[in-house]
């Protein structure tokens, strides 16, 4: 009887230890859900120093503003972004509805006057020696066409006036007493000297004195501003070295840079206006000479010229202008101009996934007219798009998330 309440008393005693263990089980699980719900999903952020972020209310180390309460969003994607209220307001983050709308009419381009390259001279040296005088020495300086340039101490070339002389002489003592015909010779020394760089008036006065001088002096060849000047006097000079580059300023070039996309609303053989803000609004018609036919593959920018006269040389270069392009009006999706963030990788915009939440999307850009441009791809009419703070967007999601928008898309 007695081993019978001793098997009954230990099987209880397992019984009530099996309890006991599921208890603390089931008291464990509880902690642990608990301690998930307590957590908070909430996180406190400043507003003017978004890099500052704190599990509790406080103000910031930094300003010294009260800390806004963010709430964490389980489903926040990782190409989005998300902000306050508070910081929507404070950057002036403003979205509009984009549509189909009508653009178009003309397109301006910034510009900026160049020497025409046509109408450019180089001055060279004939041959090679000592610069021993510059009539013009300052970039700037105007140049007409026979006046003296500069003096040159040339050994070679004196060496070629003394067998001028020496011919010269010849011809005249023994021309009736021998066969030589010294009109070849006298000839050939002659030209020499032409293709060395003198004169028809020098040359005859060299053969009027029978006295060659060391030192001779070269004249432009052409007229215009001088635009280079590498030399200084006492300089040798090559044969074949440049001393002055000379630019006819009675025509200039306008020169602008479009994005390729622009390229097929304008005719590349046409017309365009060129204007000038700084001088009370002076409007000039030119044409198109010259577009690059080469793009740059980083900016996906071309180069266009126009020509453009300069009457009584009031035009310098370097000076900005505007060049106004023709083109047709046509109905596309347009946005004001800063609401595209461009770059060497393309252009994008920001649009309003949600309240509170923004997303980075490439575009694809077209003409510009004003102060809109059109876009041709990667909106849809109907998208609500950022047209005020979107460089304040882009900032904000390259410091939150340590990488650039642009770099997730497919360019």
């Amino acid at each position: 009887m007695i081993r019978h309440y001793l098997k009954l008393f230990s099987t209880q005693v397992h019984v009530c230890l099996l309890l006991i263990a599921l208890c603390l089980f089931v008291f464990s699980s509880c902690k642990s859900k608990t301690h998930v719900h307590t957590e908070s999903d909430v996180y406190y952020t400043c507003s003017m120093d978004p890099q500052v972020i704190e599990n509790k209310p406080g103000k910031c180390p930094i300003c010294k503003m009260d800390l806004t309460p963010v709430k964490k969003s389980n489903g926040a994607k990782k190409d989005e972004i998300q902000l306050s209220e508070q910081q929507i307001q404070l950057g002036n983050i403003q979205t509009d509805t984009i549509r189909t709308g009508t653009i178009g009419d003309q397109l301006v381009l910034t510009a900026s006057l160049n020497f025409n390259q046509d109408k450019t001279t180089s001055v060279s040296a004939r041959v090679g020696g000592r610069i021993e005088r510059l009539y013009y020495r300052n970039i700037g300086d105007q140049v007409s066409k026979g006046a003296a340039l500069y003096d040159l101490y040339s050994e070679e070339l004196n060496n070629a006036k003394q067998e001028y002389v020496l011919a010269v002489e010849r011809k005249r003592t023994f021309a009736t007493e021998t066969a030589i015909d010294f009109d070849q010779l006298l000839q050939s020394a002659k030209n020499k000297l032409l293709l060395w760089g003198m004169s028809e008036a020098q040359i005859n006065e060299l053969a009027k004195t029978k006295k060659p001088t060391p030192i001779t002096t070269f004249y432009s060849t052409a007229s215009g501003t001088i635009t280079t000047l590498d030399i200084r006097e006492g300089d040798y000079v090559m044969d074949g070295g440049t001393i002055v580059k000379l630019a006819d300023l009675s025509g200039l070039w306008a020169e602008a840079q479009l994005y390729t996309s622009q390229l097929a609303v304008i005719d590349v053989n046409g017309s365009a206006t060129v204007q000038f803000p700084d001088m009370d609004g002076l409007s000039i018609n030119g044409k198109i000479e010259f577009v690059n036919p080469e793009i740059n593959p980083d900016t996906r920018i071309n180069l266009i010229r126009v020509a453009i006269p300069n009457n009584g040389n009031r035009l310098k270069p370097g000076m900005p202008a505007y060049v106004v392009l023709k083109s047709k009006q046509h109905s596309s999706l347009s946005l004001p101009i800063d609401a595209v963030i461009r770059d060497g990788k393309g252009a994008t915009v920001w649009i309003r996934t949600g309240t509170h939440s923004f997303k980075s999307k490439m575009v694809e850009t077209g003409l510009e007219s004003g102060d809109r441009i059109e876009i041709k791809s990667g909106l849809n009419a109907g998208d609500i798009v950022v047209i005020s703070g979107a460089y304040l967007l882009h900032s904000e999601y390259v410091f939150k998330k340590g990488a650039d928008p642009m770099a997730g898309h497919n360019h």
